[in-house]
């Protein structure tokens, strides 16, 4: 016998003549009248976007998409190096490194605006206590810093600069220029917002919800990847990067194991 209840979705339903998508019908009111971006919204909130979530999650998907040489493109050049009749696998490789490290940094970066929004002893107080807390357990600061873009990550000001242009309520804006200036104080250095920071904002501000804030970039980032494996199949990198790493990285005998033969 069956102990739970029996699941439902909202998402879509289909019958012989017709398909209909939160209840909109894909034939005669998406094909052809709704973008990509509008209908990633529809599928995400259940309900049409307004011109500026539209606009806004555009900035985010644009601005994730490509960064040049990264270690999702190594990863997806070098699979498809590998396996050219798998451009699935290749994608799927690249995206991989969607992680907490480069990329999918957004949603933890969200968590800590949410953390501030939700503070009662208000916005300053609890990110001041954030920057303290990851400083003083030697943690990353999601969403600040970045290995290249220095002093500050150049897309960052654009992006928020298109959210606040489209009048969005802006609470997410100020969480994150309110973590921005404690995280400086905190660590004694400016630490730029980056563009995974922004990211979280302008989610945030739009109603997408933190825990699926990463799919955003897999989505965006599945078709940046796309573009390096054509690039990969006119002009192979593949091995190069191969023969690169295997010349630059030198054998050296592991000490411990050979105090092990010793005994």
């Amino acid at each position: 016998m069956r102990t739970k209840a029996k699941p439902s979705t909202a998402i879509a339903r289909s019958d012989a003549q017709s398909i209909f998508v939160r209840e909109v019908n894909l034939v005669e009111d998406i094909i052809g009248e709704m973008s990509f971006t509008e209908m990633f919204l529809l599928q995400l909130i259940g309900t049409r976007p307004t011109p500026a979530q539209v606009r806004i999650l555009d900035t985010v998907l644009v601005t994730l998409m490509e960064h040049g040489i990264t270690p999702s493109v190594i990863a997806t050049r070098l699979i498809y190096h590998s396996a050219p009749d798998a451009l699935q696998a290749a994608v799927a490789a690249g995206l991989l490194g969607v992680g907490t490290t480069f990329i999918g940094t957004m949603e933890g970066c969200a968590a800590l605006l949410e953390e501030i929004l939700a503070a009662p002893e208000g916005m300053e107080a609890r990110a001041r206590a954030i920057a303290e807390r990851q400083h003083a357990a030697r943690r990353p600061v999601h969403g600040f810093g970045h290995p290249h873009h220095k002093p500050d990550d150049p897309r960052s000001p654009k992006m928020l600069a298109v959210a606040e242009r489209e009048g969005v309520p802006g609470r997410h804006i100020a969480a994150l220029r309110m973590l921005s200036v404690q995280v400086d104080a905190v660590y004694g250095r400016h630490l730029t917002i980056n563009a995974t920071g922004a990211t979280a904002a302008l989610l945030g501000e739009i109603g997408i919800p933190q825990k699926v804030m990463r799919g955003v970039a897999v989505v965006s980032r599945s078709a940046g990847l796309v573009g390096h494996i054509l690039e990969e199949s006119r002009n192979p990198s593949g091995a190069y990067i191969w023969e690169t790493v295997d010349e630059s990285i030198p054998y050296a005998p592991d000490a411990s194991t050979q105090d092990t033969k010793k005994a």
